[in-house]
């Protein structure tokens, strides 16, 4: 008879996000994931078929709730420039709390870009990022916020890339002053 697995799947994936977050991918051994998750090999090869695929899920699982909050975030506010101020805010605050951290899309794609499965979930991850920006910015443009010369598609892969370079200045503990001032000009670019 199969024994029934006896952890939560979500749970398990969370702490090991956790793990490979504080760690890096690399750097997490199979006994440092066993560890963490209190399983033996058997049960974690049956739920997760190897550390590759587990990181993978776990990406999918941090995209997805990451996803979830920027599109409550931007769907949520009226006013374009709140909703994108409160977008980068605390993406910056948690970087000047605890810079080690930082994004685990863009610890991705810093260390495991030889990985089909992890550079595919990170375009997927910046595209998405993307196009609900893009989806605000022309709900913004219609609600007339910015100018109808700007493009949102455009404004929306600078964001993109303005949130990925802030996250990387953040683990370089450039400070609140460099944040803040990139700040400025990012939301000017709204203008």
């Amino acid at each position: 008879m199969a024994r029934i697995r006896e952890f939560d799947i979500d749970r398990a994936l969370d702490r090991a996000m956790d793990l490979f977050w504080r760690k890096g991918y690399a750097e997490t051994s199979l006994q440092d994931l066993l560890k963490e998750l209190s399983i033996g090999s058997g049960s974690f090869y049956a739920a997760f078929g190897s550390k590759e695929q587990l990181y993978d899920r776990c990406l999918e699982r941090y995209t997805s709730l990451q996803g979830g909050d920027l599109r409550e975030t931007l769907d949520g506010t009226a006013d374009i420039r709140t909703a994108v101020r409160k977008v980068l805010v605390p993406m910056i605050e948690a970087d000047l709390t605890d810079p080690t951290r930082g994004c685990l899309v863009v610890s991705t794609s810093t260390q495991c870009g030889e990985q089909p499965s992890a550079a595919e979930r990170v375009t997927t991850a910046v595209r998405q990022v993307e196009s609900l920006l893009a989806g605000a910015l022309e709900q913004a443009q219609v609600r007339g916020e910015i100018s109808p010369d700007k493009n949102p598609r455009e404004l929306a892969r600078f964001l993109t890339t303005f949130i990925q370079g802030i996250r990387v200045v953040g683990q370089a503990r450039t400070g609140r002053e460099f944040a803040e001032d990139a700040l400025s000009v990012a939301m000017r670019a709204l203008d």
